[in-house]
């Protein structure tokens, strides 16, 4: 049976998934509500499949999802979410989601794509399917490109009202890079207040409002 981890901040959503998917024969082997949580139980478990949120504490599914795929190569990871616009979606394939699902599905279509996601293939609600065509079109590129996985994450932690000793601490690094990478934010997009960053992280999904 394929072995699942599922990774998100709302206890019941993940109860009543791992139901959900046990009794279509997936084994459950771990449950995180966080996205730093969910690469250090990756890491110990080794999972073929990752099903999780985009908006979690400490760091958010997307960028979670790089780090996985860099650290346990052939892992296959599900994003679930209720955002389908191009910021999202762009982001989250270039980091190495197989599968973009949303929330307002119905459980038998997320079966439908897990196994999907499980057979080695991409999946992409239709909704998304239809919006990221319109963008590809449009040629405009998703503001959210502009941040590097490292500036999003700073972004993030901006927006959770982390201070930058705090966000120094969690993503290892010195205070003076820190300082850096927010200035390099406030610089590529435009934005120069806190509030400014706040209100730019909600609108990409790192944060709920």
């Amino acid at each position: 049976m394929t072995r699942v981890v599922i990774a998100d901040d709302h206890a019941l959503l993940r109860q009543s998934l791992k139901a959900l998917l046990e009794t279509e024969q997936f084994t459950v082997v771990g449950e995180a509500s966080t996205g730093l949580e969910a690469i250090r139980l990756v890491e110990q478990t080794r999972p073929k499949l990752v099903i999780m949120d985009l908006a979690m504490p400490e760091m958010n599914g997307i960028d979670a999802a790089k780090e996985i795929t860099q650290r346990v190569p052939g892992t296959k990871i599900m994003l679930m979410t209720m955002h389908n616009e191009d910021e999202y979606v762009f982001t989250a394939l270039r980091s190495g989601v197989s599968g973009y699902f949303l929330k307002t599905q119905t459980t038998s279509e997320l079966i439908a794509a897990v196994r999907e996601v499980d057979r080695g293939n991409t999946y992409l609600s239709p909704s998304v399917s239809r919006h990221l065509v319109q963008s590809m079109l449009s040629g405009k590129p998703p503001a959210a490109q502009r941040l590097s996985s490292r500036e999003r994450q700073v972004l993030q932690l901006i927006a959770e009202g982390k201070t930058t000793k705090e966000i120094a601490n969690i993503l290892g690094m010195s205070v003076r890079t820190g300082e850096s990478h927010r200035a390099n934010i406030m610089e590529k997009l435009g934005i120069h207040d806190t509030a400014g960053l706040v209100r730019f992280a909600i609108r990409l999904g790192l944060i709920q409002p």
